[in-house]
């Protein structure tokens, strides 16, 4: 029996989004107040969905703890009160949800005791972006 398991975390950080293809008027014109040259910041919520069989004996998925330690290890401790655009995978990439979005997923894919299945990721309360894998992007 397949069974998945949503769990939800919080953190917070802050982005620029600056795209160095475009000229600083474009910037402004795509990305609107995103593009302070301050950068801003938001408190996100994180919602991780994993799938697999009910372990027979435990009656679970996964061990919450480990999944809960795997998460706050890879992705709450590293990106948590960071601004995004100082971290090696935003480098080339400008740091929007979507693409945070792409690599929070790829670190989380290689959590052992479950196939990671979706990840959602809050940015405002009317904003929310879903990445299930499958394309490849370069971030």
């Amino acid at each position: 029996m397949k069974a998945y398991l949503t769990r939800r975390y919080l953190f917070s950080a802050s982005h620029r989004l600056h795209s160095p293809e475009f000229s600083d008027s474009e910037n402004r014109a795509v990305y609107g107040k995103c593009n302070n040259p301050h950068g801003h910041g938001h408190n996100y919520t994180l919602e991780v969905t994993v799938a697999g069989q009910v372990d027979a004996k435990t009656g679970m998925i996964c061990d919450l703890v480990q999944l809960d330690t795997f998460v706050h290890q890879e992705v709450l401790e590293r990106f948590g009160h960071e601004h995004l655009n100082a971290l090696p995978p935003f480098a080339d990439a400008v740091p929007t949800t979507e693409n945070l979005s792409v690599e929070l997923f790829r670190i989380l894919s290689r959590f052992p005791q479950a196939t990671l299945e979706k990840i959602r990721l809050e940015e405002t309360m009317l904003n929310s972006f879903e990445y299930a894998g499958g394309a490849e992007l370069k971030i």
